[in-house]
């Protein structure tokens, strides 16, 4: 690691296990500024690219880089100042999701997210979308929020039980108690926890601590069908259902 200086947010996501100490001695024993939400999206400039005009830098994330918005727009702010960016790229929710289900990553449709909190009811946004791909046969990933420096996030029994109850109250059938949905807790730590079944199902099921992600199918290959048997433990007449 040639890097002079070394900041890291975890504000986008959670890291299960993660030890600030273990991971400075594992670079070389550097020490690791961890950045707020405000310090990167407001102080930038005087906090990190004013240090990268003069010395290597790294910014270590949560995940792939580039799938938030904020780090895109730290590279843009990067590059409009003259100062070189490489990216270093991870694996993603949007590949170790499809992965880790067996499901094909190219029949996946608009992925979203469901907040924390909102004002003024569940998003619609959120349900449109979900509309959309059920409409055009793609599958749905669904983001839990993680608010990790107010320590706040939403489960997904919660946030089924919310998308559940929009439908009711739009006469939405598309989506009921007995939808197939994955759910998914900590994807790829050594503790994750996964589980394909009716949502009535999971909304009675402790997943964990997050993060956490739901997978909405809609049609399915003769080989997803027995891969979410075989990787998340769905019964063999709920999977046939979707034909």
């Amino acid at each position: 690691m040639s890097c002079t200086q070394l900041f890291a947010e975890f504000y986008t996501s959670v890291m299960p296990d993660l030890n600030l100490e273990r991971l400075s001695r594992i670079l070389g024993n550097k020490q690791v500024q961890v950045l707020s939400r405000a310090d990167v999206e407001e102080k930038a400039e005087r906090m990190i690219l004013a240090k990268a005009k003069v010395s290597k830098v790294g910014f270590l994330v949560p995940g792939d880089p580039m799938v938030a918005t904020t780090h895109v727009d730290l590279r843009l702010r990067a590059q409009r100042a003259g100062i070189e960016t490489k990216i270093i790229h991870a694996s993603s929710v949007m590949s170790a999701a499809a992965g880790v289900t067996g499901l094909q990553s190219y029949k996946f449709g608009r992925t979203v997210t469901i907040p924390v909190s909102w004002q003024g009811g569940f998003p619609d946004s959120v349900l449109d979308a979900i509309k959309g791909n059920l409409a055009s046969s793609l599958h749905s990933l669904v983001l839990l929020e993680v608010d990790a420096e107010n320590k706040r996030h939403i489960t997904i029994p919660q946030a089924l039980e919310q998308l559940l109850d929009a439908c009711r109250k739009k006469s939405e059938t598309a989506i009921s108690r007995e939808t197939l949905a994955v759910g998914i807790a900590r994807l790829e730590a050594h503790d994750m926890t996964i589980k394909a079944a009716p949502l009535t199902e999971l909304i009675h099921t402790d997943f964990g601590k997050p993060p956490y992600v739901i997978i909405l199918p809609t049609h399915l290959h003769f080989v997803e069908k027995e891969a979410l048997q075989a990787f998340c433990n769905a019964a063999k007449e709920l999977v046939e259902r979707k034909l």
